[in-house]
């Protein structure tokens, strides 16, 4: 059977081909449990322990693929589905990827608002998502703006010191990039970070796809909690349940020590060192902390 033919039988997901959104995604399937192996010349991979064909893309690719229901589903940043105009749906935020796509302008220029700029040259890989900012900011439609807005697909940072254009509107993450090349944000046009994202018509089995949500809210849920387990005297359980109360209820152990219970509860993992130190402080005992690899809430 040829390749177009397992594609038809199969899921189609498209994942970012390179760089730190791929290695983000592809971690995310590897704790979903979705196998497959990638050879370095093909941008197709099929899971070998699902029906999913595994799709790489070129991040900003991605929604026109999904928005046109040839991919069921995907993994990209909002600012590409913004900057894309298509219309998909946005289930579950995979908390990595977060920046800020901000107007930036010379730090020793004359520009301090984002309205002194309305009239001036722009240049941007986000041509739609900044000609919609300052359409907004001149109270206009996206067709009528006095605002030239260019299209520059990379090194955007660099446009202002050759004199292509008065202002950029670019993504910060660090903002590294953009003190080095002398630059200061004044406004931010979006804040995005990366999502699973889903065709409005997809054409795989439904059932499969709530497969994949499922496993992979629990991935994200395993990212953001630990599982907290002590002994406490049943004097204290009411002040320790205070401080671990669970995502919806600890559950809580008779042991074989008179006057005592155990107690497990999933905590947020920034805050388990200062779970740990409060529940010593009000009584508990033999406190630990476990990694939770996986988990269906």
């Amino acid at each position: 059977m040829d390749l177009v033919n397992h594609l038809n039988d199969r899921l189609l997901f498209a994942i970012p081909k390179k760089g730190r959104l791929n290695e983000k995604a592809v971690s995310i399937l590897q704790g979903s449990d979705i196998r497959f192996h990638r050879s370095q010349r093909l941008d197709i991979a099929l899971s070998t322990n699902m029906p999913i064909a595994l799709i790489f893309l070129p991040a900003s690719d991605i929604p026109m693929f999904v928005g046109e229901g040839k991919c069921d589903l995907g993994i990209t940043g909002v600012d590409e589905v913004k900057e894309s105009e298509v219309d998909v749906n946005l289930p579950i935020d995979l908390q990595f990827g977060a920046c800020r796509l901000q107007v930036q302008v010379p730090a020793n220029g004359p520009y301090k608002k984002p309205e002194e700029l309305i009239g001036k040259t722009i240049v941007s890989s986000f041509t739609n998502l900044t000609k919609k900012y300052f359409a907004e900011l001149e109270g206009v439609s996206v067709d009528q703006i006095s605002t030239k807005v260019k299209y520059v697909g990379g090194s955007v940072e660099a446009s202002c010191a050759l004199g292509i254009a008065d202002a950029i509107v670019d993504l910060v993450e660090s903002g590294e990039t953009m003190r080095a090349a002398g630059l200061i944000d004044i406004a931010t046009v979006l804040e995005t970070s990366a999502h699973l994202i889903e065709s409005k018509n997809p054409r795989g089995d439904p059932e499969l796809l709530q497969t994949i949500k499922s496993r992979i809210e629990g991935v994200m849920t395993a990212h953001k909690y630990v599982s907290c387990q002590y002994n406490v005297p049943t004097s204290c359980l009411p002040e320790v349940l205070k401080i671990t109360p669970g995502r919806r209820a600890p559950t809580i152990s008779q042991i074989d020590d008179a006057g005592w219970v155990a107690v497990s509860a999933m905590i947020d993992r920034k805050q388990k060192g200062t779970v740990m130190d409060e529940l010593k402080k009000k009584g508990a005992a033999d406190i630990m902390v476990f990694e939770i690899s996986n988990c269906r809430v």
